[in-house]
C-alpha cells in the first residue's frame, strides 16, 4: 500500500527531519517543501499495521515533528 504523509515541523528542523524520515524503512522519499506542510513523504508498506507503525512509532516520535496527516492511495 502507498500513502502520502504530510509532516509539519518546528522551525529550523525541516531539512534534518526530511533526512531522518527518508532513512526510515518503507519511506520511498521525503522532500522538504516551502509552505504547509513542511515535508511531503511517500511511503510504501505491506499493510495498514505497518503504516501505523511507520507513522506513529517512527515519524511522529522524531524530535521536531509537530503534526502529521496521512493519505492512503486507493489506485
Amino acid at each position: 500500500m502507498r500513502a502520502y504523509v504530510l509532516v509539519n515541523a518546528r522551525p529550523g528542523k525541516v531539512r534534518d527531519l526530511a533526512r531522518q524520515i527518508a532513512s526510515i524503512p518503507g519511506v520511498k522519499m521525503a522532500n522538504a517543501c516551502w509552505g504547509v506542510p513542511d515535508i511531503f513523504v511517500v511511503a510504501e508498506v505491506a499493510n495498514a499495521d505497518e503504516l501505523g507503525k511507520l507513522v506513529i512509532d517512527k515519524v511522529q516520535s522524531l524530535e521536531g515533528v509537530e503534526r502529521t496527516e496521512t493519505h492512503i492511495a486507493i489506485e
